[in-house]
Protein backbone atom coordinates (compact mmCIF):
# COMPACT_ATOMS: atom_id res chain seq x y z
CA UNK A 1 0.00 0.00 0.00
CA UNK A 2 1.62 3.91 -1.05
CA UNK A 3 0.79 6.55 0.85
CA UNK A 4 -1.94 7.86 -1.62
CA UNK A 5 -4.93 6.64 -3.99
CA UNK A 6 -7.31 8.00 -5.57
CA UNK A 7 -10.73 8.27 -3.60
CA UNK A 8 -14.33 7.60 -4.73
CA UNK A 9 -16.71 10.08 -4.85
CA UNK A 10 -18.94 9.52 -1.94
CA UNK A 11 -22.78 8.73 -2.42
CA UNK A 12 -24.17 12.14 -2.44
CA UNK A 13 -27.41 10.76 -0.53
CA UNK A 14 -26.21 10.11 2.27
CA UNK A 15 -24.25 14.11 3.17
CA UNK A 16 -25.74 17.79 1.95
CA UNK A 17 -23.34 20.41 2.65
CA UNK A 18 -26.91 22.49 3.34
CA UNK A 19 -28.17 19.71 5.74
CA UNK A 20 -24.92 19.98 7.62
CA UNK A 21 -25.53 23.73 8.26
CA UNK A 22 -28.95 22.94 9.26
CA UNK A 23 -26.93 21.37 12.41
CA UNK A 24 -27.15 24.51 14.68
CA UNK A 25 -30.33 25.73 14.01
CA UNK A 26 -31.90 22.06 14.62
CA UNK A 27 -29.93 21.88 17.70
CA UNK A 28 -31.06 25.29 19.07
CA UNK A 29 -34.83 24.34 18.43
CA UNK A 30 -34.48 20.75 20.15
CA UNK A 31 -32.45 21.99 22.94
CA UNK A 32 -35.17 24.46 23.86
CA UNK A 33 -37.06 21.55 24.34
CA UNK A 34 -35.31 18.84 25.79
CA UNK A 35 -33.60 19.30 28.91
CA UNK A 36 -31.21 16.04 28.50
CA UNK A 37 -28.39 16.38 26.43
CA UNK A 38 -28.16 13.24 25.38
CA UNK A 39 -32.00 12.63 23.96
CA UNK A 40 -31.06 16.10 22.79
CA UNK A 41 -28.47 14.51 20.39
CA UNK A 42 -30.26 11.61 19.99
CA UNK A 43 -33.12 13.84 18.65
CA UNK A 44 -30.47 16.12 16.62
CA UNK A 45 -29.80 12.93 14.40
CA UNK A 46 -33.17 11.65 14.18
CA UNK A 47 -34.16 15.32 12.71
CA UNK A 48 -31.11 15.07 10.46
CA UNK A 49 -32.04 11.84 8.96
CA UNK A 50 -35.49 12.54 8.09
CA UNK A 51 -34.19 15.64 6.58
CA UNK A 52 -31.32 14.43 4.56
CA UNK A 53 -34.22 11.42 3.69
CA UNK A 54 -36.26 14.14 1.84
CA UNK A 55 -34.03 16.88 0.78
CA UNK A 56 -34.41 16.01 -2.79
CA UNK A 57 -38.46 16.60 -2.90
CA UNK A 58 -38.37 19.74 -1.38
CA UNK A 59 -37.89 22.77 -3.21
CA UNK A 60 -35.10 25.26 -3.49
CA UNK A 61 -35.08 27.41 -0.54
CA UNK A 62 -37.53 25.29 2.25
CA UNK A 63 -34.88 23.06 3.25
CA UNK A 64 -34.89 25.53 6.45
CA UNK A 65 -38.28 25.48 7.49
CA UNK A 66 -38.79 22.17 6.43
CA UNK A 67 -35.73 21.21 9.21
CA UNK A 68 -37.76 23.80 11.53
CA UNK A 69 -41.34 21.77 11.41
CA UNK A 70 -39.47 18.41 11.54
CA UNK A 71 -37.96 19.29 14.59
CA UNK A 72 -40.83 19.82 16.44
CA UNK A 73 -42.92 16.80 14.98
CA UNK A 74 -39.83 14.80 16.53
CA UNK A 75 -39.70 16.35 19.90
CA UNK A 76 -43.67 16.78 19.83
CA UNK A 77 -43.55 12.39 18.98
CA UNK A 78 -40.83 11.58 21.59
CA UNK A 79 -43.57 13.29 24.11
CA UNK A 80 -46.09 11.97 23.09
CA UNK A 81 -44.56 8.73 23.18
CA UNK A 82 -43.20 9.18 27.21
CA UNK A 83 -46.77 10.00 28.46
CA UNK A 84 -47.63 6.96 26.84
CA UNK A 85 -45.63 4.82 28.55
CA UNK A 86 -46.61 6.29 31.62
CA UNK A 87 -50.12 5.97 31.03
CA UNK A 88 -49.34 2.10 30.96
CA UNK A 89 -46.57 1.84 32.81
CA UNK A 90 -48.97 0.52 35.41
CA UNK A 91 -49.34 -2.48 33.27
CA UNK A 92 -46.05 -3.55 32.89
CA UNK A 93 -44.68 -6.70 35.00
CA UNK A 94 -41.14 -6.12 35.71
CA UNK A 95 -39.14 -9.56 34.99
CA UNK A 96 -35.89 -8.42 35.11
CA UNK A 97 -34.23 -10.69 38.20
CA UNK A 98 -33.35 -9.08 41.70
CA UNK A 99 -29.82 -7.83 42.25
CA UNK A 100 -27.58 -10.44 43.48
CA UNK A 101 -26.93 -9.65 47.06
CA UNK A 102 -22.92 -9.63 46.06
CA UNK A 103 -23.62 -7.37 43.20
CA UNK A 104 -22.12 -4.07 44.82
CA UNK A 105 -19.35 -5.70 46.20
CA UNK A 106 -18.22 -7.52 43.33
CA UNK A 107 -18.76 -3.74 41.48
CA UNK A 108 -16.73 -2.09 44.27
CA UNK A 109 -13.77 -4.76 43.57
CA UNK A 110 -13.54 -4.21 39.50
CA UNK A 111 -13.23 -0.62 40.28
CA UNK A 112 -10.54 -0.89 42.91
CA UNK A 113 -8.55 -3.37 40.35
CA UNK A 114 -8.87 -0.80 37.59
CA UNK A 115 -7.90 1.86 39.62
CA UNK A 116 -4.89 0.07 40.92
CA UNK A 117 -3.99 -1.06 37.41
CA UNK A 118 -3.89 2.55 36.50
CA UNK A 119 -1.21 3.26 39.10
CA UNK A 120 0.86 0.66 37.59
CA UNK A 121 1.20 2.91 34.11
CA UNK A 122 3.68 5.66 33.41
CA UNK A 123 2.45 9.20 34.18
CA UNK A 124 2.66 10.02 30.44
CA UNK A 125 0.52 6.73 29.65
CA UNK A 126 -2.07 7.30 32.33
CA UNK A 127 -2.19 11.03 31.92
CA UNK A 128 -2.88 10.68 28.09
CA UNK A 129 -5.27 7.82 28.37
CA UNK A 130 -7.48 9.53 30.81
CA UNK A 131 -7.59 12.79 28.47
CA UNK A 132 -8.92 10.90 25.62
CA UNK A 133 -10.77 8.23 27.21
CA UNK A 134 -12.63 10.37 30.45
CA UNK A 135 -12.09 13.81 29.19
CA UNK A 136 -13.01 12.53 25.48
CA UNK A 137 -10.24 14.33 23.87
CA UNK A 138 -8.91 13.78 20.25
CA UNK A 139 -5.43 12.34 19.13
CA UNK A 140 -5.14 15.64 16.99
CA UNK A 141 -5.22 18.15 20.09
CA UNK A 142 -3.13 14.94 22.52
CA UNK A 143 -0.62 15.46 19.69
CA UNK A 144 -0.20 18.96 19.73
CA UNK A 145 -0.26 19.38 23.31
CA UNK A 146 2.24 16.34 23.32
CA UNK A 147 4.60 17.03 20.59
CA UNK A 148 4.18 14.31 18.70
CA UNK A 149 1.56 13.20 15.86
CA UNK A 150 -2.27 12.05 15.97
CA UNK A 151 -1.02 8.83 14.59
CA UNK A 152 1.37 8.32 16.79
CA UNK A 153 -0.74 9.01 19.39
CA UNK A 154 -2.97 6.63 18.66
CA UNK A 155 -0.49 4.10 18.41
CA UNK A 156 0.60 4.76 22.07
CA UNK A 157 -3.18 4.64 23.14
CA UNK A 158 -3.96 1.14 21.63
CA UNK A 159 -0.81 0.20 23.69
CA UNK A 160 -1.69 1.90 26.93
CA UNK A 161 -4.95 -0.04 26.56
CA UNK A 162 -3.35 -3.14 25.98
CA UNK A 163 -0.87 -3.26 28.95
CA UNK A 164 -3.66 -1.51 30.99
CA UNK A 165 -6.05 -5.03 30.61
CA UNK A 166 -2.77 -7.09 31.69
CA UNK A 167 -2.37 -5.15 34.75
CA UNK A 168 -5.98 -5.27 35.29
CA UNK A 169 -5.87 -9.54 34.88
CA UNK A 170 -3.18 -9.64 37.03
CA UNK A 171 -4.63 -7.41 39.90
CA UNK A 172 -7.93 -8.94 39.75
CA UNK A 173 -6.42 -12.49 39.88
CA UNK A 174 -4.03 -11.50 42.50
CA UNK A 175 -1.07 -12.84 40.80
CA UNK A 176 2.36 -12.02 40.15
CA UNK A 177 4.01 -12.92 36.51
CA UNK A 178 6.52 -15.70 37.80
CA UNK A 179 9.38 -14.64 34.98
CA UNK A 180 10.84 -11.77 33.28
CA UNK A 181 9.47 -12.99 30.06
CA UNK A 182 5.74 -13.23 31.64
CA UNK A 183 4.98 -9.53 30.95
CA UNK A 184 6.27 -9.09 27.47
CA UNK A 185 4.09 -12.38 26.35
CA UNK A 186 0.78 -11.12 28.18
CA UNK A 187 1.49 -7.57 26.47
CA UNK A 188 1.86 -9.25 23.02
CA UNK A 189 -1.41 -11.02 23.14
CA UNK A 190 -3.32 -8.02 24.77
CA UNK A 191 -2.33 -5.86 21.93
CA UNK A 192 -3.08 -9.03 19.10
CA UNK A 193 0.73 -8.04 16.94
CA UNK A 194 1.30 -11.05 15.72
CA UNK A 195 4.79 -10.17 14.85
CA UNK A 196 5.71 -8.98 18.63
CA UNK A 197 3.97 -12.80 19.39
CA UNK A 198 6.47 -14.29 17.62
CA UNK A 199 9.62 -12.28 18.47
CA UNK A 200 9.06 -13.34 22.31
CA UNK A 201 7.92 -17.16 21.08
CA UNK A 202 4.41 -16.82 23.15
CA UNK A 203 3.06 -19.91 21.91
CA UNK A 204 6.29 -21.92 23.77
CA UNK A 205 5.78 -19.67 26.66
CA UNK A 206 1.76 -20.54 26.87
CA UNK A 207 2.89 -24.05 27.10
CA UNK A 208 5.30 -23.85 29.96
CA UNK A 209 4.09 -21.19 32.18
CA UNK A 210 0.30 -22.14 33.34
CA UNK A 211 0.05 -18.78 35.29
CA UNK A 212 0.42 -17.34 31.34
CA UNK A 213 -1.80 -19.85 29.93
CA UNK A 214 -4.81 -18.70 32.16
CA UNK A 215 -4.34 -15.40 31.74
CA UNK A 216 -4.02 -15.56 28.26
CA UNK A 217 -7.99 -16.82 27.72
CA UNK A 218 -9.45 -13.79 28.43
CA UNK A 219 -6.83 -11.29 26.58
CA UNK A 220 -7.23 -13.73 23.41
CA UNK A 221 -10.84 -13.58 23.54
CA UNK A 222 -10.81 -9.43 24.31
CA UNK A 223 -8.59 -9.54 20.94
CA UNK A 224 -10.85 -11.83 18.63
CA UNK A 225 -12.93 -9.74 16.22
CA UNK A 226 -16.61 -9.55 17.22
CA UNK A 227 -18.48 -12.11 15.74
CA UNK A 228 -20.59 -9.38 13.61
CA UNK A 229 -17.14 -8.26 11.94
CA UNK A 230 -17.88 -8.10 8.40
CA UNK A 231 -14.24 -9.14 6.26
CA UNK A 232 -14.40 -7.79 2.76
CA UNK A 233 -11.77 -9.19 0.21
CA UNK A 234 -9.94 -6.47 -1.81
CA UNK A 235 -9.40 -7.26 -5.73
CA UNK A 236 -11.05 -4.74 -7.73
CA UNK A 237 -12.94 -1.87 -7.96
CA UNK A 238 -16.39 -4.09 -7.30
CA UNK A 239 -14.74 -4.61 -4.04
CA UNK A 240 -14.20 -0.93 -2.84
CA UNK A 241 -18.11 -0.60 -3.38
CA UNK A 242 -18.39 -3.52 -1.44
CA UNK A 243 -16.37 -2.16 1.56
CA UNK A 244 -17.43 1.31 1.15
CA UNK A 245 -21.28 0.25 1.68
CA UNK A 246 -20.02 -2.53 5.01
CA UNK A 247 -18.91 0.49 6.97
CA UNK A 248 -21.88 2.74 5.84
CA UNK A 249 -24.34 -0.15 6.46
CA UNK A 250 -22.78 -0.64 9.82
CA UNK A 251 -22.54 3.21 10.92
CA UNK A 252 -26.06 3.86 10.11
CA UNK A 253 -27.01 0.81 12.39
CA UNK A 254 -25.03 2.32 14.97
CA UNK A 255 -26.79 5.58 14.65
CA UNK A 256 -23.76 7.81 13.38
CA UNK A 257 -24.65 11.34 12.07
CA UNK A 258 -25.07 11.44 8.14
CA UNK A 259 -21.80 13.54 8.28
CA UNK A 260 -20.25 10.90 10.01
CA UNK A 261 -21.25 8.20 7.87
CA UNK A 262 -19.90 9.88 4.61
CA UNK A 263 -16.76 10.19 6.39
CA UNK A 264 -16.02 6.82 7.18
CA UNK A 265 -17.37 5.57 3.88
CA UNK A 266 -14.99 8.02 2.54
CA UNK A 267 -12.26 6.76 4.40
CA UNK A 268 -12.88 3.24 3.75
CA UNK A 269 -13.25 4.28 -0.12
CA UNK A 270 -9.46 5.53 -0.26
CA UNK A 271 -7.75 3.09 1.97
CA UNK A 272 -9.88 0.13 0.14
CA UNK A 273 -8.65 1.80 -3.46
CA UNK A 274 -4.91 2.02 -2.58
CA UNK A 275 -5.01 -1.81 -1.78
CA UNK A 276 -6.25 -2.41 -5.66
CA UNK A 277 -3.68 0.49 -6.84
CA UNK A 278 -0.49 -0.71 -4.99
CA UNK A 279 -0.82 -4.28 -3.74
CA UNK A 280 -3.44 -6.37 -5.96
CA UNK A 281 -5.59 -7.44 -3.05
CA UNK A 282 -6.07 -7.81 0.69
CA UNK A 283 -8.57 -7.18 2.92
CA UNK A 284 -10.49 -4.73 4.81
CA UNK A 285 -12.05 -5.41 8.15
CA UNK A 286 -15.46 -3.41 9.46
CA UNK A 287 -16.23 -3.83 13.49
CA UNK A 288 -18.32 -2.30 15.96
CA UNK A 289 -16.73 -1.21 18.92
CA UNK A 290 -18.32 -1.19 21.98
CA UNK A 291 -15.52 0.66 24.92
CA UNK A 292 -14.86 2.80 26.20
CA UNK A 293 -18.26 3.67 23.87
CA UNK A 294 -20.11 3.18 21.09
CA UNK A 295 -17.59 3.43 17.95
CA UNK A 296 -16.47 1.38 14.20
CA UNK A 297 -13.34 0.02 13.97
CA UNK A 298 -11.68 -0.34 10.33
CA UNK A 299 -8.77 -2.25 9.55
CA UNK A 300 -7.22 -2.11 6.32
CA UNK A 301 -4.37 -4.93 5.50
CA UNK A 302 -2.48 -5.89 2.42
CA UNK A 303 0.69 -7.66 1.74
CA UNK A 304 2.10 -5.25 -0.44
CA UNK A 305 5.38 -3.71 -1.14
CA UNK A 306 4.62 -1.76 1.84
CA UNK A 307 5.69 2.01 2.44
CA UNK A 308 9.43 2.60 2.80
CA UNK A 309 8.70 5.93 5.08
CA UNK A 310 5.42 5.94 7.06
CA UNK A 311 6.21 9.51 8.83
CA UNK A 312 6.46 11.05 5.46
CA UNK A 313 3.81 9.47 4.01
CA UNK A 314 1.59 10.75 6.34
CA UNK A 315 2.55 14.42 5.48
CA UNK A 316 0.52 16.60 3.28
CA UNK A 317 1.53 16.89 -0.14
CA UNK A 318 3.08 13.82 -0.06
CA UNK A 319 2.02 11.37 -3.28
CA UNK A 320 3.42 8.64 -5.52
CA UNK A 321 1.76 9.51 -8.07
CA UNK A 322 -0.04 12.14 -9.72
CA UNK A 323 -3.25 11.55 -8.60
CA UNK A 324 -6.15 13.56 -6.45
CA UNK A 325 -7.14 11.34 -3.88
CA UNK A 326 -6.83 12.19 0.35
CA UNK A 327 -3.85 10.10 0.66
CA UNK A 328 -3.30 9.01 4.10
CA UNK A 329 -3.13 12.23 5.91
CA UNK A 330 -6.53 13.44 4.30
CA UNK A 331 -7.54 9.99 5.79
CA UNK A 332 -6.22 10.38 8.75
CA UNK A 333 -8.08 14.25 9.32
CA UNK A 334 -11.70 12.59 8.65
CA UNK A 335 -11.25 9.66 11.43
CA UNK A 336 -10.71 10.28 15.42
CA UNK A 337 -8.19 7.47 15.73
CA UNK A 338 -5.30 6.47 12.94
CA UNK A 339 -2.19 3.95 12.54
CA UNK A 340 -0.31 2.52 10.51
CA UNK A 341 1.86 -0.35 10.63
CA UNK A 342 4.03 -0.91 7.22
CA UNK A 343 6.99 -3.33 6.65
CA UNK A 344 9.40 -2.81 3.27
CA UNK A 345 8.12 -6.25 0.83
CA UNK A 346 6.12 -7.34 4.03
CA UNK A 347 2.45 -5.32 3.48
CA UNK A 348 1.01 -2.59 5.69
CA UNK A 349 -2.00 -2.36 8.23
CA UNK A 350 -3.98 0.72 8.75
CA UNK A 351 -6.45 0.76 12.09
CA UNK A 352 -8.94 3.73 11.76
CA UNK A 353 -11.48 4.23 14.77
CA UNK A 354 -14.67 6.73 14.56
CA UNK A 355 -16.29 7.12 17.68
CA UNK A 356 -20.16 7.97 17.58
CA UNK A 357 -20.55 11.65 19.18
CA UNK A 358 -22.53 14.51 18.85
CA UNK A 359 -24.55 15.19 15.54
Amino acid sequence: MAAVGPVGSPDQSCASPDVAALIPLVRRIVAARVPDRATVDDLVQETLTRVLAAAGRVEPGMLEPYAIVTARNVVASMWRDQDRHRRHQHRVVDLRPPPAPDEDVLAGEDRAAVAEALTRLSERERTTLLAHEVEGRDTRSLAVELGSTAGAVAAQLNRTRARLRVEYLLVSERVEPPTERCRPVLLAISSGERRRQREVDAARHLLECEVCARLSEPLMERGRARDDAVRVPVRGDADIVAARQAARELATRLRFSPTDITLIATAVSEMARNIVRFADSGEVVVTELEEPRCGISIVARDAGPGIPDVERALQDGYSTYQGLGLGLPGARRLMDEFAVVSETGRGTTVTMTKWRGEA
